[in-house]
């Protein structure tokens, strides 16, 4: 493989800024996991829960919008104004569409959350969270897709600016809801859906005024003469955006469920590993933010037809995520312990998250080189084999070893939460062989520009 310092530094310079914001935005979940479990255990488990049923959800109709990223990526580097504006009013359409279809799907938590084996209590206050925090869908969507519009420009540092603004006030807000200051009621952990609903309002606001501001991005003329419907772009859209949304649906779904698979075993259970799934989702950000850098750096480079320079591209991307991922596995072995204390204070609960948090240091590596190898596919509108790939691997094979070595004595004792972890190794290495693969394979077609 090929490893080009320059290639590293342009990917950097796109990666860091989308790093920071996507560390801001998971800050507001970890926030909302802390100041939860300084209510109570049930509080958090609740919170755990809820999250474990919306996050796959709001993620998948994100997933959708992310295609636009890598599309509008290459009509920057072509340098089409008129591609731009097409399809981003047309994904303005199509995110009204996933709005309506965000908050109908929240109409069914009730059901899912009476399935699950857990106290009333906890099941309440995971109700009354889903209720409230699906108010803010469309919020979120539009600060989506005016967001991946202007990555896809390669202005990756606006959101940044954004999410802290957000992050700003989700604190004071989480305290007001929670605690049930200014004469509201106290809502416990379930305030924090009303304050995260907030939170996604006030982003899309600032995030749609820059755009109309900038100069750089000029929204105003990329919306001028607005189109009506399109639905054969909005279906392109959809279509590139789908095995995307399948394969963060999986991904997601395949750390939220899990608590509802441990609901039996009872507050610590949960809490120790949402803990643990918190701590690795704030650290899963580098990586996910090179794979959107990559994405971007891609898109640039197909569109402008560069082949010898693209595949330049591919190997610094694969080894940069090594690198990164090696970093990372060292910072969390390291602050496990410190990390953890953040959290709860309760012994059993520590222990339990410091312990999974040691198999979370061994999945990294391959995780990281999946991820770059999906925006690698992203970049290239290649992303029909990203939703049948995750499939086969996080849930045909990570998640049902998870379950085997979780709850049954086949193999071994059964583990609790230890063994839906070791799942996941498993199913993110079989990913990332497959998807690197994937991408091989697509470098050996020919024409490869013209295809």
């Amino acid at each position: 493989m090929t490893f080009c310092s320059w290639e590293a530094k342009r990917l950097l310079s796109l990666a860091v800024p989308v790093f920071l914001a996507q560390v801001t935005l998971v800050l507001m979940s970890v926030v909302d996991t802390i100041m939860a479990g300084q209510v109570s255990p049930t509080d958090l488990a609740a919170l755990s829960i809820a999250t474990g049923i919306w996050n796959p959800i709001l993620l998948a109709i994100q997933g959708i919008l992310l295609a636009l990223t890598g599309v509008i990526a290459q009509f920057a580097g072509a340098r089409d104004r008129n591609g731009i504006s097409h399809y981003f009013q047309q994904a303005l359409y199509l995110t009204l569409l996933l709005s309506i279809a965000g908050f109908s799907a929240a109409q069914l938590a009730n059901t899912v959350i009476l399935q699950l084996d857990t106290t009333p209590a906890i099941a309440g206050l995971a109700f009354d969270y889903i209720h409230f925090v699906k108010w803010g869908v469309f919020g979120f969507l539009i600060f989506t897709v005016y967001r991946n519009m202007t990555e896809g420009m390669g202005m990756t540092k606006p959101a940044f600016y954004i999410s802290l603004l957000g992050l700003a006030v989700n604190i004071p807000l989480n305290y007001i809801f929670i605690n049930g200051l200014f004469g509201l009621p106290a809502f416990g952990g379930a305030g924090c859906g009303i304050a995260t609903a907030l939170v996604f309002t006030v982003m899309a606001i600032a995030q749609v005024t820059y755009c109309q501001l900038s100069k750089k991005v000029d929204a105003k003329g990329l919306l001028a003469g607005f189109e009506k419907p399109n639905f054969k772009t909005i279906g392109i859209i959809t279509k590139l955006g789908i095995p995307i949304s399948l394969a963060t649906f999986f991904e997601v779904t395949l750390f939220a469920c899990i608590p509802l698979f441990i609901a039996h075993l009872g507050a610590v259970a949960v809490s120790g590993h949402q803990i643990a799934a918190s701590v690795t989702a704030l650290l899963f950000m580098m990586p996910l933010s090179l794979s959107i850098a990559i994405s971007i750096r891609i898109g640039n480079l197909f569109g402008q037809n560069h082949l010898d320079q693209l595949k330049v591209a591919v190997s610094t991307s694969y080894i940069l995520a090594a690198i990164i991922a090696l970093f990372i596995a060292f910072i969390t072995f390291i602050g496990r312990d410190v990390i953890s204390e953040l959290y709860s204070d309760s012994p059993a609960v520590l222990a339990l998250a410091s312990s999974i948090m040691i198999l979370a240091c061994i999945y990294q590596l391959p995780d990281a080189l999946q991820v770059a190898a999906n925006g690698i596919l992203r970049g290239l509108k290649h992303t029909a084999p990203i939703s049948y790939i995750t499939f086969i691997s996080y849930w045909l094979i990570g998640f049902s070893l998870g379950y085997v070595l979780a709850r049954t004595d086949l193999i071994v004792p059964a583990m609790g939460p230890h063994g839906f972890w070791i799942g996941i190794i498993v199913g993110l290495s079989v990913a990332a062989v497959l998807l690197m693969l994937t991408v091989h394979r697509r470098f050996k077609r020919e024409p490869f520009i013209l295809s």
